[in-house]
């Protein structure tokens, strides 16, 4: 009864850049992140044998409510036009991508003003587990519950080697309790976000102070106050961020409260024609990855 959740964006830039450029649809356009992202969806359902799955998209990739709290979030990521910076050659193929999942039957849920680590998250809390959520992004280990069975598949190593990550690999791989990674990443910073953290205080810093506390909030005070497990120059420092500390919750932490739609999650059953589907592999070029999918489907 597993719940599978897509971080698509994650997976499509993954499928981008670890494919070959040279893979092509019969008019020549590049479609390796198409054919990267059905490779990598047909080959989790076939290990993770899920009953649902949903493809999580971006709603808005900079949230107004974010952007409001922080204006330089992900602005370094921000392109001349105002838009989120892609390859040229990836942008055009998402469209298809999405047209393509749409005729399988797989859910598509993206949500205005969130992103789809939102939607991904809301999901987690709102649907009986076991969860499983695919991303190549750490910002979704806050997420993980050994209790609720919601762990994250975790591809930064690619899927032959990826990484399922509960509580324990948390606590291993940071050297903090598995729960408060989303403290650590508050304390540490996140650059490809634009996120600071509190300036001055990296990695090392931010797991010795995670293992001490257990919200941000408690952190603040006991620099306030003087608290000895605090370093003088750790305390110093987060005073000195103390303005930043207090929107960082709102900024790391996913929204749990998405209005999502209410929709059917179980895997998309064959459906009478697969002529649509059919005509997309033939247009585009996408061979046996189509293949490959139908066949985790079990059509």
């Amino acid at each position: 009864m597993t719940l599978m959740l897509l971080d698509s964006a994650s997976l499509w830039y993954r499928a981008y850049f670890g494919m070959p450029d040279t893979l092509l649809s019969p008019s020549g356009e590049p479609v390796n992140a198409i054919r990267g992202y059905l490779d990598m969806t047909a080959r989790l359902i076939g290990i993770y044998k899920p009953n649902r799955l949903v493809a999580c998209i971006e709603g808005d990739w900079r949230p107004s409510w974010r952007v409001e709290l922080f204006p330089e979030y992900k602005a370094n990521r921000i392109d001349l036009a105002g838009d989120e910076e892609e390859p040229d050659t990836l942008a055009p193929q998402i469209p298809i991508l999405l047209d393509l999942l749409e005729a399988f039957g797989i859910p598509l849920v993206g949500v205005d003003d969130f992103e789809a680590d939102d939607v991904m998250a809301s999901f987690a809390v709102r649907e009986v587990g076991p969860t499983k959520i695919v991303t190549g992004d750490r910002d979704l280990f806050q997420l993980v519950d050994d209790k609720r069975g919601v762990s994250v598949v975790y591809l930064a190593k690619g899927i032959a080697n990826h990484d399922l990550v509960d509580l324990k690999w948390i606590s291993q791989k940071y050297d903090i309790p598995g729960e408060r990674y989303a403290l650590f990443a508050m304390i540490r910073g996140d650059a490809s976000d634009g996120l600071p953290g509190i300036r001055g205080i990296g990695d090392k810093g931010a797991a010795i102070i995670a293992k001490q506390f257990t919200t941000l909030e408690d952190v603040m005070k006991a620099a306030v106050k003087g608290d000895e497990r605090l370093t003088p120059n750790a305390r110093k420092k987060l005073l000195e961020s103390s303005e930043y500390a207090k929107i960082a919750p709102k900024l790391v932490y996913c929204a749990l409260d998405v209005a999502l739609p209410k929709i059917d999650l179980k895997l998309p059953k064959r459906p009478k024609s697969l002529d649509e589907i059919y005509q997309y592999q033939k247009d585009y070029g996408l061979g046996t990855s189509v293949d490959r999918l139908i066949s985790a489907l079990n059509w």
